[in-house]
């Protein structure tokens, strides 16, 4: 029996994903419970977040008990998304950040030039996104808050240092240490169907110093090992075009379109879009705007390629690249 979830579940399970501490994930598993449908092709489901209520609850109760250890570090999401960049040593994150950005994250040859997460924003199309610098990850564990950040990233960008022999190497272990923490590098983001504890993060493999002349082969042979696969980009970080051309793939990666909203009797004004996910309908573009929208919406207006200006819509109605919205509440 098909499952039918809806667009009110799909909402909750994304804020899950996102949730950056035990008792955020513990009150969006809850959410989830109660807005998932109850029949018997949700029963699975509905036994695998009880399961991970449970499991929320003991991981609040453990935090509460033991004596605070370790970093953590809270970065407020931002823009229209959050791309997180993760690489070994010297393998050009700081790099990437600064050329796609007008940050200025310490760039230097010596390996572990940042040593905390930093945050900046990436500007593409009208659109803003967040990209966040993170300390390289090489044979020592890697650190539990940078886990987090890779699986509440809508996009994790792997940095690959084209020049380096140890490249495929020290990239393959980031992989490995990520998998064994159940997320999984991959071409889309998701939980995995046969374990929830699992999730799939969608992954760009960005190959700096894509000019030396063995880069290729080095990219190669990760890929040869790398358990999924994922995209590629060569970037070379020097080229202006080169870098444009990696901000456009982040940015198309990341799946969005553009739609506009109009008050009632105002007049339309293309400027400052919502972006959000290609597909989204009406429903998905009034919790962007507010969450108390979701409930109150009677219907919409939407002028673009989808129908005759100023059409009325329903909250189901699908949006376009480029509509201008009204929404009745």
């Amino acid at each position: 029996m098909a499952a039918n979830l809806t667009i009110k579940y799909y909402l909750a399970e994304e804020k899950y994903r996102r949730a950056q501490t035990s008792e955020e994930r513990l009150n969006c598993l809850e959410g989830m419970l109660q807005v998932i449908p109850k029949h018997k092709g949700t029963d699975h489901l509905q036994a695998a977040i009880r399961w991970r209520i449970k499991e929320a609850r003991a991981e609040v109760q453990a935090e509460r008990d033991a004596p605070k250890s370790g970093r953590t570090f809270r970065i407020p999401r931002q823009g229209a998304g959050t791309v997180v960049v993760i690489g070994a040593p010297n393998s050009g994150k700081s790099r990437i950040i600064a050329e796609l950005t007008n940050a200025q994250p310490e760039v230097a040859e010596y390996p572990f030039t940042t040593r905390e997460p930093f945050p900046a924003m990436m500007s593409c199309q009208d659109v803003l996104i967040q990209l966040v610098d993170t300390p390289p990850i090489s044979q020592m564990p890697i650190e539990p808050y940078v886990v987090n950040y890779v699986r509440t990233a809508d996009l994790v960008v792997l940095a690959f240092d084209g020049s380096s022999d140890d490249a495929p190497d020290d990239t393959l272990n980031i992989v490995q240490q990520l998998e064994a923490r159940k997320t999984l590098l991959d071409q889309t983001t998701g939980y995995a169907e046969d374990d929830f504890s699992k999730l799939r993060v969608q992954t760009l493999l960005a190959a700096t110093q894509a000019d030396d002349q063995d880069a290729v082969v080095r990219i190669s042979l990760f890929r040869e090992s790398m358990p999924r696969d994922i995209p590629v980009v060569q970037v070379e970080l020097q080229s202006r075009d080169s870098c444009d051309s990696l901000r456009d793939v982040i940015y198309e990666s990341l799946g969005l379109i553009r739609v506009y909203t109009k008050a009632p009797g105002k007049a339309a004004v293309y400027e400052v879009p919502f972006a959000i996910p290609a597909g989204s309908t009406v429903e998905t573009l009034a919790e962007r705007v507010h969450h108390d929208f979701v409930e109150r919406l009677k219907f919409a207006k939407v002028w673009g390629a989808g129908g005759h200006d100023g059409q009325q819509v329903g909250r189901d109605h699908v949006l376009l690249e480029g509509d201008m919205v009204e929404l009745h509440v």
